[in-house]
């Protein structure tokens, strides 16, 4: 009777799926994961290790998650996962930012009202609040759904009545040590947004403009120019600016006090610009003929005065160092009420007045004259420069390109505005700041110097808002003289309050339910105050959260870890966290802080509705699974910008393939093994097997390397290429006869499942980090040895090295076995298209070498029709074989292997038939079959 050898065979059994299917099975596993309590056991698990904290930088509860969003929370579950499995608690606390403008505008929509319409501040504030609670909950969804764990139902966030009740404690520390204070001073105003903007909250675009020059009269030259020749009334200082609108505020001219200015005379008219700039004026106003009648330097021009062109005002000549010589004519068109520099440079002349001829929405008021009041700034660009043509002022006008600040919300032109704002004086603990940054590790190195250049060179930060949904500024004014009360006790009754009823207790009481009893005003003594207006700046909101957080959550600690943002972050919340804790608590919120850059396509281009190359992580998780999009982060290098596109998916789905399958092939082999009972020691376990593992612990190595530098596109290619090049391509290959054809509980199969079991163990482990979803579907299918929790790859550790003893020699032995398989290889598949062979047990290969070669192969020629996987093997000493190969000296001829085909093993043998009972089997499986 014909026999049935496929029941002897040792197959692979699994249940495990060969097709991930993982947009339908995350979910589920997500359902087990909260059932399970799976963080909270996590953290249960490292409790008393230590702690490891990266703390959540907020994103805006605005609207559905972006890919950059995405990418943001998959690297932060990466480092806590790893962190978890390293050997520390990682507790991850995520955030959310709340307050400020988009949310207001919201609100207002929906309760049909504008800026000027009628709406109680609690019944907006509500509505806002509403907004941004149900966008927390999309949001909370979404990150879940990429596989983050952390205290999703114990957020942070913003407006939760304990952060408000902190946020008033850090503005308090400030105010008291005179870092807060009121003052008139140009800052960023958005028109449509009607509020005052910090620098952060700025993008710039360049935008086409007209910059004009513009003749200013002389009307008192201090003798000094007609000593020269000039006919005052005839005689200019020539202006260039590039915001036409901000003339009607002009009340000076600042030159360079230590350049040299030349007078020059074109026709009867003397023109006063600075030597190096006079001839690219005359050119853009097409003058020839001109002539130079004299010099003097800026600093003597200065207290000349000259008449406004077409305002009845004195605009006087000033010095000032902030001049340059880079463009224009050296004279500098200077409006206190408009330009950072040009109002600090007016502080020198205190009969200098600051005019703001532009109101609140962006339209020139009384004050730019009648001919220009009711204008926008862009209308009045345009009439005052006709204007000036026509009074014969206009020297001359060209088209150009600038960098301009527009809102980053609206994407709307800002302006420069001085108006009544609260600042923080960054000046008096700048340098402070600047040392706390030499103290934080900043990854990329290149960080360090952009913050630093950042904080040095930025300007006192207005942290005030004419806007309601946000944190009231706990300041009062008394009635009877407008004094501020900088009082802590009355600031700190203001977070008591808060902490008990919110921030909606400041617009719902009267000030002196709010206030102390008996508080007085400094200044005069009276007792009656009223509530200041404005609220605080967002980026203070989100400047607090290492008070809010860190410094009130016990089982977390102050400064964190790590903070993890984009890079545009420097100018953001990183330095807003670093400047309120540097100036409460003398010292950086953060130890160390990672950059990543921004998604782009495909093509390297910015994504955008417009160009239709977008892509939203709900696509990406609706087609490929969340594992993917992980993967996808984790192959990046991040630091730079980051490509995506539907090709680059397809290409990470088949790396993944790639994984899965490796870890299906193992788990199929495993079926009847017992870590516990059936493992091999790993000095009885055959050679290549210790070199299996030894490049397991070469892996966990790099893996670790990797992921303790943040480098994670390091674990990924690292594992990737584990899998293919030396697991599927030659190890799991070469080990295939062994584990289906030899006894099964014999030594020789129980020592390849245990090495596999210890490679899929430790890889299963190595990639949880980052497959989140698949390294636990593994784990759920594989046998567990004693000490490791079976129930979710998170409750236990990052693998330790196997112990196998491999030297240098061990593995450079195998590593030139390796490179002659590759040969080999080559050669049975030239064989197998020139229908010299079929499968490569069919094959009989000669190795033809010489010299030091000859003798190592001679001396692993045991090994070689096993890593092979050929029926016969021979070494030849010197001689050519039909195929060379890419090792020197070393060519191969491929043949028909002789013998006749075992029917169990397929390998061609000479003792197949010399077994009666089993007369298709060769000897050794004759011999297995007996057993």
């Amino acid at each position: 009777m014909p026999q049935d050898y496929n029941q002897t065979m040792n197959l692979p059994k699994t249940e495990f799926p060969m097709r991930a299917g993982l947009p339908q099975s995350e979910p589920e596993r997500l359902k087990k994961w909260e059932a399970d309590r799976v963080y909270d056991h996590v953290m249960e698990n490292n409790e008393g290790k230590p702690l490891y904290v990266l703390h959540d930088g907020p994103p805006y509860a605005n609207g559905n998650i972006h890919l950059g969003t995405a990418l943001n929370k998959t690297l932060k579950d990466f480092i806590v996962r790893y962190k978890n499995m390293a050997g520390f608690q990682s507790p991850y606390v995520p955030g959310w930012d709340t307050h400020g403008l988009p949310t207001e505008l919201k609100a207002r929509k929906k309760a049909g009202v504008d800026n000027s319409s009628t709406i109680s501040d609690v019944e907006l504030r509500k509505i806002c609040r509403e907004f941004a609670e149900g966008y927390i909950d999309d949001q909370r969804s979404q990150f879940k759904r990429l596989g983050g764990i952390g205290e999703w139902d114990n957020p942070y966030i913003t407006l939760q009545k304990e952060f408000e009740a902190t946020q008033i404690e850090v503005f308090a520390e400030m105010a008291c040590k005179g870092y807060i204070y009121k003052g008139l001073k140009p800052v960023y105003w958005c028109p449509d947004c009607q509020t005052a903007l910090a620098e952060a909250e700025i993008e710039y675009a360049e935008d086409p403009c007209d910059s004009i020059y513009v003749k200013f009269l002389v009307t008192d030259d201090k003798g000094l120019l007609t000593q020269m020749g000039a006919d005052l009334s005839k005689t200019y200082f020539v202006i260039w600016t590039t915001t036409t609108w901000t003339l009607p505020a002009n009340d000076a001219i600042c030159v360079g006090p230590n350049f040299t200015y030349s007078l020059v005379k074109w026709e009867d008219e003397y023109y006063v610009m600075a030597e190096a700039l006079y001839e690219s004026a005359m050119k853009a106003a097409g003058k020839t003929g001109y002539q130079v009648v004299g010099t003097i330097q800026g600093k003597d021009l200065e207290y000349m005065k000259t008449a406004h062109p077409f305002i009845d005002r004195t605009s006087l000549v000033i010095v000032g160092d902030h001049v340059t010589l880079e463009s224009g004519t050296g004279c500098v068109h200077t409006a206190p009420g408009h330009g950072v520099d040009d109002f600090n440079v007016c502080q020198n002349y205190p009969d200098i007045p600051v005019i703001v001829p532009v109101d609140s929405l962006g339209r020139m008021t009384e004050e730019a004259g009648e001919k220009f009041a009711g204008l926008t700034t862009s209308q009045a660009n345009a009439a005052i420069a006709e204007h000036l043509k026509e009074t014969g002022a206009l020297f001359a006008m060209e088209k150009i390109i600038h960098q301009y600040p527009h809102c980053w919300r609206c994407k709307n032109q800002v302006l420069f505005r001085a108006t009544e704002q609260w600042f923080c004086s960054v000046e008096d603990f700048k340098e402070d700041a600047v040392k706390a940054i030499q103290d934080v590790q900043w990854i990329p190195a290149w960080g360090e110097d952009r913050i630093t250049s950042m904080v040095r060179d930025r300007r006192d930060w207005c942290i005030s808002r004419q806007r309601k949904w946000g944190v009231p500024i706990p300041i009062f004014f008394c009635k009877e003289c407008g004094e501020p009360l900088i009082d802590k006790e009355a600031m700190l009754a203001v977070s008591r309050l808060f902490r008990e009823k919110g921030s909606d207790a400041w617009y719902e009481l009267n000030t002196e339910d709010i206030l102390p009893a008996g508080t007085k005003c400094k200044k005069c003594g009276a007792s009656s105050f009223d509530k200041e207006k404005d609220i605080m700046d967002v980026w203070f909101d989100s400047g607090s959260t290492h008070a809010a957080v860190l410094s009130k959550r016990p089982y977390l600690k102050f400064p964190a870890d790590l903070y993890l943002e984009g890079a545009d972050q420097y100018r953001g919340w990183f330095q807003s966290s670093l400047l309120t804790s540097v100036a409460t608590k003398g010292t950086a919120p953060y130890k160390a802080v990672v950059t990543h850059g921004w998604v782009v396509d495909g093509e390297g281009r910015k994504m955008s509705k417009s160009l239709g190359n977008g892509i939203e992580p709900q696509e990406i998780v609706d087609q490929y699974g969340a594992d993917i999009l992980r993967l996808w982060v984790a192959s990046s290098d991040y630091h730079a910008d980051i490509r995506i596109s539907k090709d680059i998916l397809k290409q990470l789905s088949e790396a993944y393939r790639k994984i899965r399958n490796t870890a299906r092939y193992i788990l199929g082999n495993l079926y009847d093994f017992n870590p516990d009972t059936d493992r091999v020691p790993l000095d009885q376990l055959l050679p290549i097997d210790q070199w299996a593992l030894k490049k397991l612990d070469e892996l966990n190595q790099k893996v670790r390397e990797g992921y303790d530098a943040f480098e994670f596109h390091q674990v990924y290619h690292a594992i990737h290429n584990f899998c293919v090049v030396d697991m599927s391509n030659f190890y799991l290959d070469v080990i295939k006869d062994r584990l289906y054809a030899e006894k099964a509980d014999g030594k020789l199969r129980r020592a390849a499942q245990t090495a596999i079991y210890t490679i899929l163990d430790a890889m299963t482990r190595m990639i949880a980090p980052i497959l989140a979803y698949t390294a636990d579907e593994i784990w759920e299918y594989m046998p567990h040895h004693q000490g490791a929790d079976g129930r979710n790859v998170m409750y236990n550790q990052m693998p330790e090295l196997t112990g196998v003893k491999a030297d240098e020699a061990f593995t450079a032995r195998w590593d030139r076995i390796h490179a002659l398989r590759d040969d080999v290889q080559k050669a049975l598949e030239l064989s197998r298209k020139e229908k010299v062979i079929g499968k490569s047990l069919e094959a009989s290969v000669t190795l033809y070498c010489g010299g030091e070669l000859y003798d190592f192969v001679k001396s692993v020629e045991e090994e070689l029709k096993t890593v092979f996987i050929v029926s016969r093997v021979d070494v030849v000493k010197g001689g050519e074989g039909a195929i060379q190969g890419e090792v020197e000296g070393f060519s191969v001829t491929v043949g028909k292997a002789g013998g006749e085909k075992c029917e169990r093993c397929w390998v061609y043998s000479d003792t197949v038939g010399a077994d009666p009972e089993h007369p298709t089997l060769c000897a050794r499986c004759a011999a297995i079959v007996r057993e």
